[in-house]
């Protein structure tokens, strides 16, 4: 009876770190989405296939007369910036 409390007694550890662990992923992927989103008018998310930001997997965006901007794949690697178009006359 006794190796059955000490079995129960790990199964509910391991249960509450693996439940901890899918807690900060979740939160980390929506803080990652969040930033995608948070830039509004022209700009641009670069999205590499690793953390080192080495090679270059994809783009989405918005260029500077509004143009959607979309190629390649989504990773969670990504760096977003601000397209500052000062002299840009856009067609209409």
């Amino acid at each position: 009876m006794r190796a059955f409390w000490g079995f129960m007694r790990r199964k509910k550890t391991i249960l509450g770190a693996l439940g901890l662990a899918a807690l900060f992923v979740g939160a980390y992927l929506t803080t990652a989405v969040g930033k995608a989103e948070a830039i509004s008018g022209p700009a641009i998310c670069t999205y590499y296939n690793n953390a080192a930001h080495k090679k270059v997997v994809g783009a989405r965006g918005t260029g500077c007369c509004g143009a959607p901007i979309s190629w390649g794949t989504t990773t969670i690697y990504f760096q977003c910036e601000q397209l500052l178009c000062p002299d840009v006359v856009c067609p209409t």
